[in-house]
């Protein structure tokens, strides 16, 4: 049987048997890994009961959670992120890296610089090739949130810098908080020597002070332009990297007199470039990786 016949044999059966299969693309911002479906192409009905099944990392195909790449009335494209869990966010900034690399490297757009569409607002992202695929991106993430209605978090109005968190276990963290579209909780830390992560991360992810919970990232400083921090992610728990919480952290650490405006902070996938610049915008540079494309079976309906 030639090609053209077999696949028109098998699309014949999927009719009758009622299955249907929806392409996806994996990829990742420094290990920072989601499975990204092209909406321009694709329907998906039920984001997030779908991220959980797709997310599993012994049945599904594992990731940290579903992305989907939307047509837009307002930028380029539109991107709409959902966690492991199902729950959806506002913003991934390793995700909208990897949404920019997409779109161009699949010619959906050749803008350069281009526009993603998020519930954070939109995204303007640079792009750098090699070989005439994207390599990088340079991704202006907005002003930061600081006032505590804004993480949001409970209590009374005002910033959340170098505060005294109490966790139901007793435990102390001296916090700071910002939003960037997503809230984050930033802990500095002379070094990780137990700090256990999936402990202590859960339990504040979940305070009783933060109604849409958060984002909690340990960082330790080891010079003012440079950092290490490790992340556990509201609906994904630790995760390699976390592109919203790394600009986060450089903002935490300006406010809190430890670092400059320009750092580089490692994360356990990978290193990112940050700048909180004069215009008040955080940027952030970093990498974004296609890994492979597949099918997903869809259930019969």
């Amino acid at each position: 049987m030639c090609v053209d016949s077999f696949d028109l044999a098998l699309a014949l059966t999927n009719k009758i048997t009622g299955i249907t299969f929806m392409k996806f693309t994996k990829m990742h911002g420094i290990g920072n890994d989601y499975v990204y479906v092209n909406c321009f192409e694709e329907e998906v009905k039920e984001p997030a009961k779908l991220a959980v099944v797709i997310s599993d990392r012994h049945f599904g195909i594992g990731s940290d959670g579903l992305i989907l790449i939307l047509p837009s009335k307002t930028a380029d494209c539109r991107m709409r992120i959902f966690n492991a869990d199902g729950s959806e966010a506002q913003m991934c900034g390793n995700g909208v890296r990897c949404v920019a690399k997409y779109v161009s490297d699949h010619k959906v757009t050749q803008k350069n610089p281009l526009t993603v569409e998020t519930l954070a607002g939109i995204k303007i992202v640079q792009l750098f090739k090699e070989k005439g695929l994207v390599s990088n991106a340079r991704v202006d993430m907005g002003k930061p949130r600081l006032m505590r209605q804004e993480i949001p978090m409970l209590g009374k109005e005002s910033r959340v810098i170098d505060e005294l968190l109490t966790t139901g276990k007793g435990a102390s963290f001296q916090i700071t908080c910002v939003s960037l579209g997503n809230p984050h909780c930033i802990i500095f830390v002379d070094n990780f020597d137990g700090i256990d992560v999936a402990k202590w991360g859960e339990e504040i992810e979940r305070h009783p002070l933060f109604p849409e919970r958060i984002n909690v990232h340990f960082v330790q400083i080891h010079s003012p332009s440079e950092v290490t921090m490790k992340t556990w992610e509201r609906g994904s728990g630790i995760t390699l990297a976390c592109g919203t919480g790394a600009s986060a952290v450089c903002v935490a650490g300006v406010l809190n007199k430890k670092t400059e405006r320009n750092i580089i902070a490692h994360l356990p996938g990978g290193d990112l470039s940050l700048e909180w610049a004069g215009d008040d915008h955080v940027y952030m540079t970093g990498p974004a990786t296609e890994v492979f494309t597949g099918e997903w079976m869809l259930p019969i309906a």
